[in-house]
C-alpha cells in the first residue's frame, strides 16, 4: 500500500471518529477537493443478507434497513463533511431505503439514481448499470466531487474491491480507486 492510500484510508476512517472528537487526517478532504466520486456503501443495517422475502422497492417496511448504529454513522459522515467545509453539489443514491436514509442523514438531500440500485440476486441489470456509472464518471467535470450512496455489489463491480457497510471508496474520473477506508470506527 502506498503512502497516499494509507493516509486516505485513515482519513476515511476519520469520518466516523470525528463525531467522537478523536483526531482525524485532512488527507481525504484535500484529495476530495481535487474532484472525483466518493462511493459510499450504505451505513450499518439490521442483521441479514440481502432483503427479506416480499421485498418491494419503495416500501421500507419490506427491506433491510439501517440499524441505530447505522443512523449514527450516517450522521457522522455529514458532520465530517461540514467540519471539512467540503462542498458536495451532487449526492446520488440507490432507491433502496438503507441507501436513501444514509444519504438523507449525512447530506440532507439527494437524488435517486437507478444505476446505483443493487443487482444482488439478479435484481437490476448489472452490466448496463455499471456501464452507465462509468459513463457518468467520464463526464464528471474536472475538479467536481460527487457522492454516490450504493451497495457492495455495485462498488465491487466498479472497483474490484469489496467494501464493508459504511466503507467508502474515492475514485477518479477514470474509475481508478484512489483510496478506501472505513466510514465509522472499528468496534
Amino acid at each position: 500500500m502506498d503512502r497516499r492510500t494509507l493516509l486516505l484510508g485513515s482519513g476515511l476512517w476519520a469520518l466516523g471518529s470525528a463525531a467522537c472528537g478523536e483526531p482525524y487526517s485532512p488527507a481525504l478532504s484535500a484529495l476530495a477537493r481535487q474532484g472525483g466520486v466518493l462511493l459510499i456503501r450504505h451505513a450499518s443495517t439490521e442483521a441479514g443478507l440481502g432483503d427479506p422475502p416480499g421485498f418491494t422497492l419503495g416500501q421500507c417496511s419490506t427491506q433491510r434497513n439501517l440499524s441505530e448504529a447505522g443512523r449514527a454513522e450516517a450522521q457522522a459522515i455529514g458532520t465530517w463533511f461540514q467540519q471539512q467545509r467540503l462542498p458536495v453539489p451532487t449526492v446520488l443514491s440507490s432507491q433502496w431505503c438503507r441507501c436513501q436514509d444514509t444519504a438523507r442523514l449525512a447530506f440532507g438531500s439527494y437524488q435517486d439514481w437507478y444505476a446505483l440500485n443493487s443487482t444482488f440476486r439478479d435484481q437490476g441489470q448489472h452490466g448496463p448499470q455499471l456501464q452507465r456509472l462509468r459513463e457518468r464518471l467520464r463526464q464528471l467535470p474536472a475538479g467536481q466531487l460527487e457522492v454516490w450512496v450504493t451497495h457492495q455489489v455495485i462498488m465491487t463491480g466498479l472497483t474490484g474491491a469489496y467494501p464493508a457497510m459504511g466503507e467508502g471508496f474515492l475514485v477518479d474520473r477514470a474509475g481508478s480507486l484512489l483510496a478506501r477506508g472505513m466510514m465509522q470506527p472499528e468496534a
